[in-house]
């Protein structure tokens, strides 16, 4: 993850602030405390008998390390897994298909739909895509430029966004930062916005983010997969 100096955080903070949005209200999710990402990629390997997995973003290989499979690519520019490509590179070039996706790259919202979208491409029949950092809970989390170190980015507008298409079932599950899960089904839940996801604000996102994301429980995802 991009390493920020003291500097450069106070001025995209003001930036952001002054010209964007200045929104202090906060949200307080249920995550669990003692279920998390890794979990839900065992859970559905297990249970779906999957075979092939691919990582977008590793980072320190938190995730990577722990995911149980018999193939796996992990991408990554700058560390972990074992692939070190930017995503755009990677799909250019792969010739592979998979079972399940994790995306968990660069946290801003054109890049996070550019991998789904690739990402779809790819993925087999009855396939999963999951994405990480969909939830987060306060404007500073969410705000790009970037300037805070615990930081979601701005996901959430690709789920949402997406969940406009008639041909993917889109749902995002409480655990750990808020995971979307993304499958080429027809779309139950059709959402229906007044402007462009990218241009949705976090307040807009604070008063909506039920509906915008089509939030579930843990327990409600394992009855759905």
């Amino acid at each position: 993850m991009e390493k920020l100096n003291k500097f450069k955080k106070i001025i995209n903070k003001f930036y952001y602030e002054i010209f964007i949005e200045n929104f202090k209200d906060k949200i307080s999710f249920d995550f669990p405390q003692d279920y998390f990402r890794w979990d839900l990629i065992d859970y559905l390997i297990k249970k779906n008998n999957y075979l092939n997995y691919l990582e977008i973003g590793c980072d320190d290989d938190q995730l990577f390390s722990k995911v149980k499979i018999k193939n796996k690519i992990g991408v990554d520019p700058v560390s972990g897994g074992n692939v070190r490509k930017n995503s755009d590179d990677f799909f250019l070039e792969n010739k592979d298909k998979f079972d399940l996706v994790f995306i968990d790259g660069l946290h801003i919202y054109e890049q996070v739909k550019k991998d789904i979208i690739n990402s779809l491409k790819c993925l087999n029949e009855n396939g999963i895509i999951l994405v990480h950092d969909c939830m987060p809970d306060s404007l500073s989390k969410q705000a790009v430029p970037r300037y805070k170190m615990k930081w979601n980015g701005d996901v959430w507008k690709a789920i949402v966004d997406l969940r406009q298409r008639e041909d993917l079932d889109i749902f995002t599950c409480e655990i750990d930062q808020g995971i979307g899960i993304i499958t080429k089904k027809k779309n139950s839940s059709i959402l229906k916005l007044n402007k462009p996801a990218k241009n949705l604000k976090f307040k807009d996102y604070y008063y909506n983010y039920k509906e915008y994301l089509r939030i579930i429980k843990l327990t409600d995802f394992k009855k759905l997969f």
